[in-house]
């Protein structure tokens, strides 16, 4: 049989919170906004909980009290910054995924992704994401929305290996909810590192459940 395209799955962009979309509000029309995505590395590198309005202001070449006026509280900056890496780092996965010759490699290349050596950051920026939602209904649908996204994806790799004769599953939906969330406790042992855990020890971890759930 030969390989059908790798389908693409578009990722749709989270809604920030009420709170961000009032900031941009007052900051209509006026120069000197602080750009969120030269914030982005403090966050990844720290976690929000420990950035604060002067960060925010050097990172983003301003004033504090630039900040404070284009802004409601620092969260404002911190929620856009967030969004932004989410939005950034989805995409790419989404783009190599479909890229891929066969569901297999499709599959393989997206574990490679979710972790290598520089996606510690892109964890904690997740995590931190993942948080927001229990504070902003906004952050918890655009979440939602993602984790859809991402087993969908995932559901679609799986899909077009079984037709390929590569996998064999009888619920791809299902395989596709728990690769997920086998993904997502071993991002967090890995910041944790109790006990500690690799990056080569993570992908090892998810390929050989890859083979035991469609291979086995």
């Amino acid at each position: 049989m030969s390989p059908r395209p790798a389908p693409v799955c578009p990722l749709p962009f989270p809604k920030p919170g009420a709170g961000w979309a009032a900031g941009r509000t007052r900051s209509r029309g006026r120069a000197g906004l602080p750009d969120a995505a030269r914030v982005r590395p403090f966050i990844a590198e720290r976690g929000t909980a420990a950035v604060g309005v002067r960060e925010v202001a050097a990172a983003a070449g301003v004033s504090v009290g630039t900040v404070t006026y284009h802004f409601e509280s620092v969260q404002e900056v911190l929620s856009e910054a967030m969004v932004l890496h989410i939005e950034r780092y989805y995409a790419a996965l989404s783009e190599a995924a479909a890229q891929a010759t066969s569901g297999a490699e499709g599959l393989r290349l997206l574990i490679d992704a979710l972790f290598a050596d520089d996606t510690d950051r892109h964890w904690r920026m997740w995590l931190d994401y993942w948080n927001a939602g229990e504070r902003d209904q906004a952050f918890a649908r655009g979440q939602a929305e993602r984790y859809e996204t991402r087993h969908a994806q995932i559901q679609a790799l799986v899909e077009r290996g079984r037709d390929e004769g590569d996998f064999r599953c009888d619920d791809p939906a299902d395989f596709a909810l728990r690769f997920s969330a086998l993904a997502d406790g071993l991002a967090l042992r890995r910041l944790r590192q109790v006990p500690t855990l690799s990056v080569a020890d993570a992908r090892r971890h998810l390929r050989r459940f890859v083979d035991a759930e469609l291979r086995g």
